[in-house]
Order: structure tokens, then C-alpha cells, then sequence
């Protein structure tokens, strides 16, 4: 039993050292401050070991403290040294935050797409950093991954599948560079979590027949937004793919845009064939366009809706942005010409079900015309041809289709 009692140590006012016995002091400071101190003999010389500021160690842990620190000098061990040993082990553990960057860091030389490198870090700031980015990567366990996923799980499905993934991602990265013990913990989470609803996994799509009324109402006003969503139903081309067009690959004489393969989702180069209407908005796009870009955003108090001057004051000039359009300024053009259950991407599948319903062009060129990829290993070997005359006439038909009002 020491000599110290519990009301002793919270009532100890009075600066100096308190002793309980077995080397075991209380050291109260001028400031008021309690911590603990073992003083004791080691090979002939005195050591003074810290055990911790109270009230954050009681007097019971003091005890045991000092008891544990007497038993590893007996055994000839420094507690010392173990300790500032234990502390280095501590600070190499980084904790989710930092290892989900250096994990990023790492891995995002390989993705082509620069949104999804975007979107890797800056989901898990938004969904996952608040909860458990300051907690070491050694200590997060399913408990703490379903705190994270389950409060957009059902309301943000897509959105909590990635997450998911993120997080799989990075305690695995740390399992694999010795931060933790184990893997990480995903596939329990599934009992976990409740069954999300399924999807058709298509975009909406506007019935074909709705396209040429579409384009009429997009012609009503120009704007650098308006002619893009225009050029992209034109060539049946994605998103990305319109958005990041450079006039380097733009072929005005041989009416050819050639869409490098880093640009494109399969990572092989597209040959698009321009019809007449779509070499027209590249026409008037380079009176506006940057050096650079085919359809840029636009910088300063501009919009990339805004209407084209025309020769108007204050016309946008040559110059008039050099940064890439913003992906929801095509969805808001749509919007705004009264597309409101479609999708950008679905312009594609509204071509797709066109050329199906009201032409006799073959599917493999309707298919090289979308860049898809052929599933049949064999045939794909074999393939030479990416049916470029042929798709010519097939996008000069959509645009007559489309341009018929």
C-alpha cells in the first residue's frame, strides 16, 4: 500500500514531490501541473523515468507504471530506450489522411482520366477524413468504414460504392507497405450494409425522334456551350472527348478529327469523320476559340453559356478562355433547352437506337462510329478496318436526320 491516498494527489497544491514509496513520486510544479516520476538506482547510477501527467494517469496506473518500470530494470531492460522506441513505431504509422495521400501519390501516374484522379482524393476529403483521417491506418477496423459509408449508402449510392473502393484502397496500400497488419477489412462490410436498389446501369436517353427539335432549339441562341452539346450529338462523341478537343487534331481539309488515344476511354486512337453542320461550328469556334482549345470555358465574369458577340461590343474575342469547359456546363445547356430527364451521355445511345431502327448500316460500323470495343477476342484480332468511309456516310445521314427542320 503507498503513502499517498487519491484525495492526497487531486488536493496536493503546494510545489515540490510527493513520495508513495517504491520510488514513486508526485511533482508538483510552480505552475500547478501534477505528473509522476519513478526515481531509482540502474547500474550504480540514479534515473529519473517519467510516467505520465495526471490527472491524465491516476494514481493506481502511477503505481503500476512504477512497478513495470522496476521489473524491466531488473531484467536488465531501459524503459527509457523502450519507450522512445515504441514512440518511433507510433509516428511511422501514418494515419489515414496521410496515407491516402502518398497512396494517391502514387497510383495516379497510371489513371488517364484527370477527373477521377480529381475525384479519388476529393471524395475521401468530403466522406471519409472527417471521421477517421486523423486515426492511424493500423487502428481503422469495419466498425469504423460503416460509420463513413452508411449515412450515404442508400442516398448517395454510386457515390458510397467508390468511397468504398477508396478506402479498400488505401488500407490495402498500407498493408502492403507494413502500416498494418491485415488487409483491408471489405468484405465483412457487406453484412453491414444494407442492399442498395438496383439500377439498368443506362443513362437516360432522349428518344431519337426528339433530337432534331432538340438541335433546332440549341441553333435558337449561340454560345460556346450550346455549339458543343451540338458538335457532341453530331459525332455521337463523349463528353470528355468534345470538352477536351484540341484544334491539333482537327483536319478541316480532310473533314477528320482525330482523337489521340490518352482521350479516349479504350485507350486507342478514334478517327471521327465531321459531316457538314459539324465542320460549320468548328468554323465559327475558331473565330472565338483559344489557340488551344476547340470549346474552352470561359475566364472572368463570362459564362460558358454566354451568348457569341457576333460583332457585337464586347464580343468574346479569340482568347476567350484557355481552360477546358466544365462537364455540367453541358448538362445545363441541356437542361435549359428543355431536356430535363436525358443525359449528356445519352445522346449516344439515342444515336445507337437511330442507326438500329431507321438505317441498314452494319453494327460493326455503328458500333466503330461509338468507339466501343469489340468483346470477341478473336474477331477483335482479325478486325483491320475502322470502317471510316463507310461511318462518313453514316454521320452525314445522322446530321441530316438532325438538321431536317
Amino acid at each position: 500500500m503507498g503513502n499517498l491516498t487519491v484525495l492526497q494527489v487531486k488536493a496536493a497544491k503546494e510545489p515540490g514531490r510527493y513520495s508513495d514509496g517504491g520510488g514513486l513520486l508526485l511533482v508538483v510544479r510552480e505552475s500547478g501541473a501534477k505528473s509522476w516520476l519513478w526515481r531509482g538506482q540502474a547500474d550504480g547510477k540514479r534515473r529519473d523515468i517519467g510516467l505520465g501527467t495526471y490527472p491524465a494517469v491516476g494514481l493506481s496506473e502511477a503505481r503500476e507504471k512504477a512497478a513495470a518500470t522496476r521489473k524491466q530494470l531488473k531484467a536488465g531492460e531501459d524503459p527509457v530506450a523502450a519507450k522512445r522506441a515504441a514512440r518511433q513505431i507510433i509516428a511511422a504509422v501514418p494515419t489515414f489522411r496521410e496515407a491516402a495521400r502518398l497512396a494517391h501519390g502514387e497510383q495516379q501516374a497510371g489513371w488517364r482520366n484527370p477527373k477521377h484522379r480529381a475525384q479519388w482524393l476529393s471524395s475521401l476529403e468530403a466522406y471519409a477524413f472527417p471521421s477517421m483521417g486523423d486515426v492511424t491506418v493500423d487502428q481503422i477496423d469495419s466498425k469504423m468504414i460503416l460509420g463513413v459509408l452508411l449515412p450515404i449508402w442508400l442516398t448517395k449510392p454510386e457515390t458510397a460504392r467508390r468511397v468504398r473502393q477508396r478506402i479498400g484502397a488505401v488500407l490495402d496500400w498500407a498493408h502492403v507497405h507494413e502500416h498494418r497488419a491485415n488487409e483491408a477489412p471489405m468484405r465483412s462490410l457487406s453484412k453491414g450494409l444494407p442492399r442498395q436498389p438496383k439500377k439498368d446501369g443506362h443513362f437516360a436517353a432522349l428518344p431519337y425522334d426528339k433530337l432534331p427539335g432538340l438541335m433546332h432549339t440549341l441553333g435558337e441562341t449561340e454560345s460556346i456551350g450550346r455549339l458543343a452539346l451540338q458538335f457532341l450529338i453530331l459525332t455521337a462523341a463523349r463528353s470528355g472527348e468534345v470538352r477536351g478537343a484540341r484544334w491539333s487534331e482537327i483536319d478541316m481539309a480532310a473533314a477528320v478529327w482525330t482523337v489521340p488515344a490518352d482521350r479516349m476511354k479504350a485507350g486507342k486512337q478514334h478517327l471521327v469523320p465531321l459531316s457538314a453542320p459539324a465542320l460549320a461550328i468548328l468554323k465559327r469556334m475558331a473565330e472565338v476559340a483559344s489557340d488551344e482549345l476547340v470549346f474552352p470555358g470561359i475566364t472572368g465574369r463570362a459564362t460558358d453559356a454566354d451568348t457569341l458577340g457576333k460583332g457585337r461590343p464586347g464580343a468574346l474575342t479569340r482568347d476567350a478562355g484557355k481552360r477546358p469547359m466544365s462537364d455540367m456546363t453541358l448538362t445545363k445547356v441541356l437542361r435549359t433547352a428543355g431536356a430535363d430527364d436525358a443525359t449528356v451521355h445519352g445522346m449516344r445511345s439515342s444515336f445507337r437506337d437511330w442507326a438500329a431502327e431507321q438505317t441498314a448500316f452494319p453494327g460493326e460500323v455503328v458500333e466503330a462510329a461509338l468507339a466501343h470495343t469489340i468483346g470477341n477476342k478473336v474477331e477483335a484480332a482479325y478486325r483491320r478496318t475502322n470502317y471510316l468511309e463507310k461511318r462518313r456516310g453514316l454521320m452525314d445521314a445522322w446530321a441530316c436526320y438532325l438538321t431536317r427542320i
